[in-house]
C-alpha cells in the first residue's frame, strides 16, 4: 500500500504541474479575453493547481516526519527551505510569479507543526485565514501592484518583499500556509486505504461545491445590502485576494484530485500508464524551472508572449507538458532523481 500511495501522490503532482503550466502560459501569453470550455478550464485552474501542489508538499512533510526522528526531519526541511529560497529568488528575477521562494517559508513555518495534533492544525488554519481577513480590511492590498501588467514595484526592497511574502503576493504565506497544514493533516490519515480515498473525493467535491455556492449567495446578499458593499471581497473564490472561500475551494479541489489519483493509481499501473507520468511527477521541481526557462523562453523566441488566444495557450501548454513527460520518463530510466531534485538532495539532504 505504501508503494501505491506514493505513486498516487506522484500522479497528483503531475496533474497539478500540468495545471500550473496552463495557468502560467496563459498569463505569460497575455490571454485577456475568451469564452468557451478552454477559458472555463483555465479559470478553474487558477490558484487551484498551485494549491494542490502545496497540499501535496504538506503531505510530504508529514510523511517524512513519520519516517524519521523530529530533529533529523526538521533539519533537512530547513536546509531544503534555504535551497528553495535561493533558487526561487533567482527565478523571480525572470519570472515575477515565482512560487519557490514562498515554499521556503511554507516549509520554515511548517516545521513548527510537524508534531502538532490534527486539532491544533485546524485551529491554526482557522486563525491564519481570520488573520488574513483582518489584514485585507486593515491594510492596503493594492500596495506595490500595477494591475495593468501584474508587476510589483518594490518587490526587491525589504518592506516590499515582506509585504509581498506575507500579505499580497501571488502566493502569500498568510493564508497560503493553510494549504501546507491541510496536507500535514492528510498525512496522518491512512491514505493507502480505499475507504479513505473515497472519503477524500466526496469531501473534496462537497467542500468545493459548498464554497462556490456560498460565494454566489453571499455576493447576492451583499448586492441587496449596499451598506455592506465593502465586504464584497469575502464573496470571492478567486485566488486574488485569497479569501477564506477561495481557501475552501482550493482545498476541495486538492482533496478530490488527491483522492482520485490514489484511487486510480493501481488501475493505471496495470495498463502501463502510471509509470510514464509519475516519472514527471517526481521531477516537478526540475520541470517547474524548465517551463519558465525552456517553455517561456521558446515562446519569447517565437514572439508568442502577449495578445495570444486561449487556444494557443492551451496548445503551447500541452505541447510542453507532453515533451516534459517524455523527457522525465527517459531521464528516470537512467537517474533516480531529476537534475534539480538531485542537486537539492546533495546540498540539503
Amino acid at each position: 500500500m505504501a508503494s501505491q500511495r506514493l505513486e498516487g501522490l506522484d500522479l497528483a503532482r503531475y496533474l497539478a504541474f500540468v495545471g500550473m503550466v496552463i495557468v502560467n502560459f496563459k498569463i505569460a501569453m497575455g490571454v485577456e479575453d475568451g469564452t468557451g470550455v478552454l477559458m472555463t478550464i483555465a479559470t478553474l485552474l487558477e490558484g487551484r493547481a498551485a494549491a494542490t501542489f502545496v497540499v501535496l508538499a504538506g503531505i510530504g512533510l508529514g510523511l517524512a516526519a513519520q519516517r524519521s526522528a523530529y530533529d533529523q526531519t526538521a533539519l533537512v526541511i530547513l536546509k531544503r527551505a534555504a535551497f528553495l529560497l535561493v533558487i526561487g529568488l533567482l527565478n523571480a528575477v525572470i519570472f515575477d510569479a515565482d512560487i519557490l521562494h514562498y515554499y521556503a517559508f511554507y516549509f520554515l513555518f511548517g516545521v513548527l507543526f510537524l508534531r502538532a495534533s490534527n486539532g491544533w492544525l485546524i485551529v491554526a488554519i482557522v486563525a491564519i485565514n481570520a488573520a488574513f481577513v483582518v489584514m485585507v480590511f486593515a491594510l492596503d492590498y493594492d500596495a506595490g501592484w500595477n494591475w495593468d501588467d501584474y508587476t510589483y514595484s518594490d518587490f526587491w526592497t525589504p518592506a516590499g518583499f515582506v509585504r509581498n511574502l506575507f500579505f499580497n503576493g501571488w502566493h502569500p504565506v498568510i493564508p497560503w500556509l493553510s494549504f501546507l497544514l491541510i496536507g500535514q493533516f492528510l498525512s496522518k490519515l491512512q491514505l493507502g486505504i480505499r475507504r479513505t480515498q473515497i472519503w477524500l473525493i466526496i469531501a473534496g467535491i462537497s467542500t468545493f461545491a459548498l464554497a462556490e455556492v456560498s460565494a454566489l449567495h453571499l455576493a447576492r446578499f451583499l448586492r441587496w445590502v449596499p451598506e455592506l458593499s465593502e465586504l464584497a471581497d469575502l464573496s470571492t473564490t478567486a485566488p486574488i485576494p485569497p479569501m477564506p472561500l477561495y481557501i475552501f475551494a482550493g482545498a476541495g479541489v486538492a482533496l478530490a484530485v488527491i483522492g482520485i489519483c490514489l484511487l486510480v493509481s493501481d488501475v493505471l499501473d496495470r495498463i502501463g500508464i502510471l509509470g510514464v507520468v509519475t516519472a514527471a511527477g517526481r521531477q516537478t521541481l526540475t520541470l517547474y524551472i524548465a517551463h519558465i526557462l525552456v517553455g517561456m523562453g521558446t515562446l519569447e523566441v517565437l514572439g508568442m508572449l502577449g495578445e495570444q488566444s486561449i487556444g494557443s495557450a492551451f496548445f503551447a501548454s500541452l505541447a510542453f507538458c507532453a515533451l516534459a513527460t517524455v523527457y522525465a520518463f527517459l531521464w528516470s530510466l537512467i537517474f533516480k532523481r531529476g537534475p534539480i531534485e538531485a542537486l537539492m538532495r546533495k546540498v540539503a539532504g
